[in-house]
């Protein structure tokens, strides 16, 4: 199981440009994971050898945690602004008046926010061949500003594609939660994965 802790400065690495940094490790592999600009960034220049993880790397379960990611009031306007100017997503006074009591961000900030956590946690060094969609999300709490995000990633199914056998589906959940622990966000998303050399003969 993969789970991103705090890296202490003095550890040796290359100055940082960011606010932080966290790593992840998974077999032989070690990934350091910078922060930039509020978003986490896997830098290449942390990794001296590159792990790419294949099908047989996902087995049903508990796969990894990831974070912290920092959600800033700035960003969550910036995004609402963007793509989903409501109300509630831009203007305090007229958020407090609403369901969510408060200024919160877009769900699609929050599913945005996920996506890029699995992909520098992860999915960034995995054999992946893209995903045919997604089955199911979830939005269960506002997303607010000053929220300090975790992700906790399950590997829910793993099958050898019939059409393909050279690839293989595996079906991540992915469970946001802030600070105090609230699910803010749940997510089911299958992806097509390689499977290693030879494992389809």
């Amino acid at each position: 199981m993969i789970r991103v802790q705090a890296v202490p400065e003095g550890n040796g690495l290359p100055p940082n440009t960011g606010s932080g940094k966290s790593g992840t490790s998974h077999a032989s592999g070690r990934v350091e994971i910078a922060a930039n600009n509020g978003h986490n960034r896997a830098s290449l220049h942390y990794i001296p050898i590159m792990t790419t993880l294949t099908f047989e790397d996902f087995k049903p379960g508990r796969f990894g945690t990831f974070g912290p990611r920092h959600v800033t009031r700035e960003e969550i306007l910036a995004f609402a602004a963007e793509y989903d100017p409501q109300p509630m997503h831009l203007d305090e006074e007229a958020a407090q008046k609403s369901m969510l009591k408060g200024l919160s961000g877009s769900g699609w900030h929050l599913g945005s926010i996920m996506m890029r956590m699995l992909v520098d946690g992860f999915i960034g060094r995995t054999a992946s061949l893209g995903s045919p969609g997604v089955n199911e999300m979830r939005w269960l709490a506002p997303l607010r500003p000053g929220d300090d995000l975790m992700l906790d990633v399950d590997v829910a199914d793993a099958r050898i594609s019939r059409s393909r056998p050279e690839t293989g589906i595996v079906t991540f959940k992915g469970t946001i939660r802030n600070a105090t622990g609230v699910v803010l966000c749940e997510m089911e998303s299958p992806i097509i994965v390689s499977r290693r050399t030879g494992a389809a003969e």
